[in-house]
C-alpha cells in the first residue's frame, strides 16, 4: 500500500503532516494538540477538556449555532476528544470542501470567544458527562482504579475533571490555559486524503505562522509512581461485578512495543484469544472479557476486564491469573503467535484504507517517535517478534507484587489477599 508523506515544520513548531491518497474523494483533516489532561495543574483538572467543548460555543467570527449549521453542511462528520496525552479534533469532508473545512477548525481553535454565559452553561454539561460516568459501572471502576494505579500523580484523575474544578473555569482562567497550550508551538496539522500538501501549509500560514511565546512543546509533568492496588467496592444495585487486573507494562516509544500488543492480543485481543476462549466460550462465565495494553510517553499498563455475576468473580480472576502463569512458565505457541500477527497485519492494512485512520496514525507517530515509521518498517517489526520476546515480557512484568486488582458490585464479602495474585 503506498504511502505519500510530506512533512513541512514552521519556526514556531507546528508541525504539517499529510498523507496523499488520490484514488478516494475524502479528506480527513485534524488539529491534534500534544497537551492533554496529564498536563494540567490539579486546580485545573478537567480544563483541557471543557476547552474541547467551549470552543464549539462560539467564535470572534461564528455563533455557535453558525458552527453547527456549517459541521453539518460539511458532512457533520467532526469529532472532537481529549486524552491523556493529547487533545484532538478532526474533520472527514469531501475533498473539494478542505479549505472550507480548515477555515471552520482553525477558526474555533485560534480564535474562540469563551463567552462567560455559554461558558456557565458548558460547565453545567459537564457536571453531566461526569455524572454519566458515576452511572456506568465499568467506566466508574477504571476510574477509582487509575485513582490508586497512579497515587498523586494526574493519570489517575478524570479527564473530565471533577464538579469542583470545572465550576472555576471562567472566561479568564479559561483564556489564560487556551492561551498557553493550544497554539501553534503544541499544534500537529495531520491530513490524509485527496489533497495536496502545499494547500494546507498555505492554509496553515494564513492561520498559524505567528511566533509564540512556547517555541518548544514542555511537558512539566513527572513519570508516575505505579502501585499494585488491592480495591473492592460495594454496590448493591448491580446485576454483575466488573473486575480489572493490571500490572505495569512497556512505554509508547519502546522498541517492544510490538511484541507487548501480541502478548496483549494473545490473551485477551479477540474471539481466538485465551481469555476469550476460557472465560467465555468455554466456561459461560462473562459475555464482555478481554485484554488491552495503554501505551503513555514514559510508561504503560497491561490490563484484563471482564464483568460476570458477583459469584463468579473469583473463578473469572483465577482463571485469568492461570492463563497469565501459563505465558509466564510457557510462552506462546509459534501458532498463536503466527495467529495474533496475521490479525495485526490485517487490522493495520484495512485500517489504512480510511483516511480518518491515516491522519490520526500520522498525528500520533509524531508525538510518540518524531518521525514517520513506514508501512514496511512497522510489518517487518511485527514479523520479527518471537516467543521468547513475548515470553520475556511476560516474565518482566507479570510478577505477584506488581499485579492490581479491582471490583465493583453486589460483592458481599468478597476479600482478596495479595497471595491470591499469585504468578
Amino acid at each position: 500500500m503506498k504511502e505519500n508523506i510530506q512533512t513541512t515544520r514552521f519556526e514556531n513548531g507546528l508541525t504539517i503532516l499529510t498523507d496523499k491518497m488520490p484514488d478516494v474523494r475524502s479528506v480527513t483533516l485534524g488539529f491534534f494538540f500534544r497537551k492533554g489532561s496529564r498536563h494540567e495543574p490539579a486546580l485545573l483538572s478537567g480544563i483541557s477538556h471543557f476547552i474541547e467543548h467551549a470552543v464549539f460555543k462560539g467564535t470572534a467570527r461564528r455563533s455557535a449555532l453558525e458552527i453547527a449549521i456549517e459541521t453539518d453542511r460539511l458532512g457533520g462528520n467532526l469529532d472532537a476528544f481529549t486524552m491523556h496525552e493529547e487533545t484532538g479534533f478532526a474533520i472527514k469532508v469531501v475533498d473539494n470542501q478542505l479549505a472550507k473545512a480548515f477555515d471552520l477548525l482553525a477558526d474555533l481553535l485560534s480564535n474562540p470567544r469563551f463567552d462567560e454565559k455559554e461558558l456557565r452553561r458548558e460547565q453545567k454539561v459537564i457536571i453531566e458527562e461526569i455524572k454519566m460516568t458515576d452511572d456506568s459501572p465499568e467506566d466508574l471502576l477504571g476510574e477509582l482504579f487509575n485513582e490508586q494505579l497512579f497515587p498523586d500523580h494526574p493519570l489517575g484523575l478524570s479527564i473530565a475533571g471533577t464538579p469542583k474544578t470545572v465550576r472555576t473555569f471562567n472566561h479568564e482562567i479559561t483564556r489564560a490555559f487556551h492561551d498557553s497550550v493550544f497554539n501553534a508551538s503544541n499544534l500537529i496539522i495531520a491530513a490524509a486524503g485527496n489533497l495536496e500538501h502545499q494547500q494546507i501549509v498555505d492554509l496553515a500560514e494564513k492561520f498559524f505562522s505567528a511566533k509564540t511565546e512556547n517555541q518548544t512543546p514542555k511537558t512539566n509533568d513527572q513519570k508516575p509512581t505505579i502501585a499494585a492496588p488491592i480495591i473492592i467496592k460495594k454496590n448493591k444495585n448491580l446485576e454483575q461485578a466488573h473486575l480489572i487486573i493490571a500490572t505495569p507494562f512497556v512505554d509508547a516509544p519502546s522498541e517492544r512495543r510490538y511484541a507487548a500488543d501480541i502478548l496483549a492480543n494473545a490473551l485477551g485481543g479477540g474471539t481466538s484469544s485465551r481469555l476469550w476462549q476460557k472465560v467465555r466460550e468455554e466456561k459461560g462465565l462473562a459475555y464482555s472479557v478481554g485484554a488491552s495494553a495503554a501505551l503513555y510517553q514514559d510508561c504503560g499498563i497491561f490490563s484484563i476486564y471482564a464483568g460476570t455475576s458477583p459469584k463468579q468473580t473469583e473463578e473469572v480472576l483465577e482463571i485469568s491469573l492461570k492463563e497469565m502463569r501459563k505465558i509466564v512458565k510457557n510462552g506462546i505457541s509459534v501458532e498463536e503467535l503466527e495467529l495474533v500477527k496475521a490479525q495485526s497485519i490485517a487490522s493495520i492494512l484495512l485500517g489504512l484504507e480510511d483516511s480518518s485512520v491515516r491522519a490520526g496514525t500520522l498525528a500520533r507517530l509524531e508525538m510518540v517517535h518524531g518521525r514517520q515509521i513506514s508501512l514496511e518498517e512497522t510489518l517487518q517489526k511485527i514479523e520479527a517478534v518471537s516467543v521468547e520476546e513475548v515470553r520475556e515480557l511476560a516474565r518482566e512484568f507479570f510478577q505477584t507484587e506488581k499485579i492490581a486488582f479491582g471490583a465493583l458490585g453486589n460483592l458481599n464479602g468478597l476479600k482478596i489477599r495479595r497471595a491470591q495474585l499469585e504468578i
